[in-house]
């Protein structure tokens, strides 16, 4: 190993005759280009978002696909996703394919659409029973917040956690709702 690291370092800058990096002097740290730490940030999410969506869709990974990237795309590093995601092309859109499978990175929607890579009735199946089990979820939690002596017997963490439960399950049963209406046209 320390072959390779002497040859990588000596290709990384201009090196003079003998210097080596046996005795380099470490470099001092210098201010971080946070611009450039979020745009990774950002590269990592995508392609995490990207490879999630292949997982839950059952997508094989030699299969290119193409990310739509609702609004537009603004990150100089669209190589490194196109090659880290298995993407064929990354496309600006200004609304996603009703068959797309979305996800969000802080406050952008991207989209993988899969039309002719699903099986449309086997994912209307699958969406309603997901559907189905959260509304019973999102029952059970309304009639535990509706029980007035669990409600002022409980600790506040837990009722506010009981809270939430509700909230992110109706979002989700929006979601749900929404991609339904989608896959259904």
């Amino acid at each position: 190993m320390p072959f390779i690291t002497e040859e990588l370092w000596q290709h990384l800058d201009e090196r003079k005759d003998g210097e080596s990096i046996m005795y380099a002097l470490i470099p001092e740290p210098e201010q971080a280009d946070q611009a450039l730490l979020k745009a990774m940030a950002d590269v990592k999410e995508i392609v995490g978002g990207v490879r999630n969506v292949r997982k839950q869709k059952n997508l094989p990974n030699k299969e290119q696909l193409t990310l739509q990237a609702v609004g537009g795309l603004n990150n100089p590093f669209e190589a490194i996703i196109t090659k880290l995601a298995g993407l064929e092309k990354i496309e600006a859109v200004t609304e996603k394919d009703a068959t797309a499978a979305a996800f969000m990175v802080g406050t952008a929607e991207f989209a993988v659409p899969l039309a002719g890579s699903i099986d449309v009735e086997e994912e209307i199946k699958k969406l309603e029973a997901e559907l189905e089990y959260t509304r019973g979820f999102l029952a059970s939690v309304d009639k535990k917040l509706s029980n007035e002596r669990f409600v002022a017997n409980a600790p506040e963490a837990v009722v506010a956690n009981e809270r939430k439960k509700k909230a992110d399950a109706e979002s989700k049963i929006a979601t749900m709702e929404q991609a339904l209406q989608q896959l259904k046209k």
